[in-house]
């Protein structure tokens, strides 16, 4: 060794002290790099070119599938699984560190403030049910699934924190890594010495936030709520707090039915009231969000399809749209237990397929949802089809009207505890988006919220102007819905007019309208006896129900299947034919009306022509046939004509006969009675049926049209008649 040169030479007299924690992170993001750089499918390296793509188009993001990880590297994954909170940003520190290599070739092209890349992780791996979660779950992932119910405000997060002495001005740049809660700040100032030696005299808990020299990143908070096919009867339906943050925020809205990977975590609640019992050992929950899969997404990937459905329910779908008889088939299959009815079980399969919706070139949106109403006596079975549909529909909701509130089937303004912020939480026909919203005693409800509905009936969105709140939210539903006639049972003396007790308004919104009446029929009584008995002996299980059912598993996957899969159209033939039998309607019902010398309380509208149409796509649906042809135009107009036209036909106004006792009756009725003079009812009774050879039913339908023209007044109890007009 030559001691010519003046340097200084220094050797290490002590081994080096290694750390082990820094070497084995080292590793894991060298792991990570690697699975990166070299994982590949058929030649092609998916997350290398997934995130070049991503940084070029400024999205500094990486989607990574938990399988890949396991295929390349398990004890990898392994990590990932013990201590997520550790490695996950081990994970976004590589992603970071290739994302600038492979942007910028040298280090000087390297910006100063490079983002932090965000690892996104999805998995096929089996969910569990927001019930099953319990301590053991706490700092793992998990896959859970539900429906979101209401989502905050965007708000911004320190990613790093810039504190500031207040005495001394010395600046210190501190990590947040907390989700929920408030970051620590060390108690005392961590300036170093002056160069004269004496320290600045600090006081405890010196330090500020700066926040403009912080970095911030989005982040929000959702609740999820569990599907009501999990709810066990008798519960309250669980949910849970989501955080998601960058760009994870405005990915879900309220009603998304969604599937969630997260790190299961808890986090101290402030507690406002200080005066109530220390609960400081007791934590909640959330879940830190990592990925997030909704229909939606699985659909626009490549082979979406084949994600949702294996290759052999596809088959045997395709095989089931090729029987002859399908139709016919799934009719019998709905709610197999209910004797005849048997329109009314087409219609609801109908409901279930639904129509094509369509959006025009100017932006307007037309429904595919077809809505159906159910009016008649009790013990029609109206409520069991309705708890049936619940239970086959894909998505579906399950109300009773007396119990239902506008704000319950629409949605509510809520504040939130914590920031005292109004935020929105989606009713019923909100979170059925997409299914069926089956409501019971349907005129049970209040007249102001059965109106409610009307926007969501026909443009399926609910529009929210509250609490400062004004927005739109989606409820493409259909409407199933069962109601009584307004005096309990259907009244054949009366027009249907004076049996619905609904506005014109909500009437002309569904499709089909079924009158459902308990007749007396003995062979007809005899066959239902004979079938409830049967039900409730051998509990439905004798061959000639059985034969020739569907699993309600797979009507619920073919129905699935066939909604996304299909949305056929009209053709030129099948359109004439449906044009030409709308103007046959519209002009029966006009001769009806004049005739009957009222209107019609259920209206013909371009609405019914759109209904039909729907009808029909929906029964080429079923058959998942691309074009509706002419005899599905058949079909749809013989099931329109059994329930809607049927029902505006229903009453004695159509027999000629009693048209002509009316009109007798009502020139009598005007000569006997002057104007300004009054009699009683029981004279006109005595005059007309007791003395006379007409009907009560024909009197008190005459004595109904002369008080809708204005000329007489019914007084004291309907007792006393007084004329009043011409």
């Amino acid at each position: 060794m030559s001691f010519e040169r003046a340097d200084i030479y220094t050797t290490s007299v002590l081994p080096p002290q290694q750390d082990a924690g820094n070497d084995q992170n080292s590793e894991i993001i060298k792991a990570f790099k690697r699975f990166i750089l070299e994982f590949r499918i058929d030649n092609d390296f998916v997350y290398r070119n997934q995130l070049r793509e991503n940084i070029l188009s400024k999205q500094y993001k990486l989607t990574v599938y938990s399988e890949d990880i396991i295929s390349f590297y398990d004890e990898l994954h392994q990590k990932l699984i013990e201590n997520p909170k550790e490695v996950i940003p081990l994970f976004e520190r590589a992603i970071t560190e290739i994302a600038k290599r492979n942007i910028y070739l040298t280090n000087e092209d390297t910006p100063v403030v490079f983002p932090q890349c965000q690892l996104i992780l999805l998995s096929n791996e089996a969910r569990i049910s927001i019930r099953d979660i319990d301590s053991d779950n706490v700092s793992k992932i998990i896959k859970i699934s539900g429906i979101i119910i209401n989502t905050s405000m965007l708000n911004s997060r320190a990613s790093e924190l810039t504190l500031m002495c207040r005495n001394c001005r010395h600046t210190l740049k501190v990590k947040s890594n907390i989700n929920l809660g408030l970051p620590q700040y060390p108690k005392k100032c961590l300036a170093p010495p002056q160069p004269e030696g004496d320290k600045p005299d600090c006081p405890p808990n010196p330090y500020l936030i700066v926040h403009d020299k912080s970095t911030f990143i989005d982040q929000q908070t959702l609740k999820l709520q569990e599907t009501s096919d999990m709810v066990p009867v008798g519960e309250m339906p669980r949910h849970i707090t989501l955080f998601v943050d960058r760009y994870l925020c405005n990915v879900l809205v309220p009603g998304t039915r969604c599937e969630i990977i997260g790190i299961y975590d808890t986090y101290q609640k402030k507690v406002r009231n200080q005066g109530s019992i220390n609960n400081a050992a007791l934590r909640t929950p959330y879940l830190k969000v990592l990925g997030v899969t909704t229909e939606a997404d699985i659909l626009r990937s490549s082979g979406g399809l084949n994600r949702m459905f294996s290759e052999q329910e596809e088959e045997e779908f395709i095989r089931l749209s090729r029987l002859p008889n399908l139709y016919e088939k799934f009719v019998k299959s709905i709610a197999p237990s209910i004797y005849g009815n048997e329109d009314i079980k087409r219609a609801i399969t109908c409901l279930l397929f639904g129509g094509s919706k369509k959006v025009l070139p100017d932006g307007m949106r037309l429904r595919g949802d077809i809505n159906v109403l159910l009016l008649g006596d009790p013990g029609t079975a109206k409520s069991q089809l309705l708890k049936f549909v619940e239970k086959v529909s894909p998505i579906s909701i399950y109300t009773s009207g007396k119990g239902s509130s506008a704000a319950g089937l629409t949605a509510s303004v809520q504040r939130d505890p914590a920031t005292r912020d109004f935020y929105l939480e989606g009713g019923a026909m909100v979170l059925a988006d997409g299914g069926v919203i089956c409501i019971d005693e349907f005129d049970k409800m209040r007249d102001e919220d059965r109106v409610a509905i009307h926007e969501a009936m026909e443009q399926q969105t609910i529009s929210i102007a509250k609490a400062g709140i004004t927005t739109v939210l989606n409820s493409r539903t259909s409407v199933l819905a069962a109601a009584n006639p307004i005096f309990g049972r259907y009244d054949d003396m009366k027009a249907p007019g004076e049996n619905i007790d609904f506005q014109t308004t909500i009437l002309s919104r569904f499709d089909m309208i079924f009158i459902v009446k308990d007749q007396h029929d003995v062979h007809r009584d005899m066959s239902i006896a004979h079938h409830v008995m049967n039900v409730h002996t051998n509990g439905g299980t004798n061959e000639e129900q059985t034969e020739g059912e569907i699993p309600i598993d797979l009507m619920k996957r073919y129905i699935q299947y066939c909604k996304l899969k299909c949305a056929p159209r009209l053709t030129p033939e099948a359109s004439e034919m449906l044009s030409s039998n709308f103007v046959g309607i519209r002009k029966e019902v006009k001769a009806k009306e004049a005739q009957s010398t009222e209107r019609s309380s259920i209206p013909i509208t371009v609405r019914q022509l759109e209904a039909i149409i729907r009808i029909t796509e929906s029964l080429a649906k079923i058959e998942l046939s691309p074009i509706a042809t002419v005899k599905h135009v058949e079909e749809a107009m013989r099931l329109f004509n059994a329930s809607t036209m049927d029902a505006i036909k229903e009453g004695n106004t159509d027999n000629p006969e009693v048209i002509g006792q009316i009109e007798t009756m009502e020139s009598e009725i005007k000569r006997r009675l002057p104007m300004g003079w009054s009699t009683s009812y029981n004279t006109l009774r005595q005059t007309f049926v007791e003395k006379g050879n007409y009907s009560i039913a024909a009197l008190n339908k005459a004595l109904h049209v002369m008080e809708r023209k204005e000329t007489i007044q019914f007084r004291h109890n309907r007792s006393s008649i007084f004329r009043c007009g011409v």
